[in-house]
């Protein structure tokens, strides 16, 4: 875990309803199956109470890595940024190779990350190599394949919300 571990508004609301729908959903259901199954009898070949009772040990996983990611996680509103000429945390930033191909990236924390979408966690080495870059800058990115070069296109950030708009 990185000592800076930003994350969106959306993608902190995004961990607490996994949360919520695990504690208050999905355990709840499992521990009335275990209950029913271990009024059945012999347990050790009761597969309802056994795969119930692993269930619960994964939910039970799952729930301390969601808590203690959101207690590490520092809550950033990319749309209140006010250095807007820098790729930083938040920012929609497209990038070219030296053949021209554009990349479109959004640096989000690494708990919603999803490389498929563009969405690109904060530690992730492209994003490393990304960070503090303006327009027309360089950067350097070390791949499997090898090092590529990366030109920052364009930097754009979400709009400030307006006045009666709740963050």
């Amino acid at each position: 875990m990185t000592e800076f571990n930003p994350i969106t508004p959306a993608g902190m609301a995004a961990l607490r309803a996994r949360y919520d729908q695990l504690l208050h959903g999905e355990r709840p259901a499992i521990v009335e199956v275990v209950r029913w199954a271990a009024g059945n009898g012999d347990r050790s070949e009761n597969g309802d109470y056994l795969y119930g009772r692993k269930k619960l040990r994964e939910i039970d996983r799952e729930l301390e890595h969601l808590s203690k990611r959101m207690a590490a996680a520092r809550v950033i509103d990319p749309a209140r940024q006010t250095e807007r000429d820098k790729v930083l945390f938040g920012c929609t930033v497209e990038i070219a190779d030296d053949d021209d191909n554009r990349r479109i990236l959004v640096l989000v924390g690494d708990d919603e990350q999803d490389a498929s979408s563009g969405r690109i966690g904060w530690s992730a080495p492209i994003a490393r190599a990304l960070r503090g870059a303006r327009v027309g800058d360089v950067r350097a990115v070390r791949l499997p394949a090898g090092e590529k070069q990366w030109e920052i296109m364009a930097i754009d950030w979400p709009a400030a919300a307006t006045q009666g708009e709740t963050a």
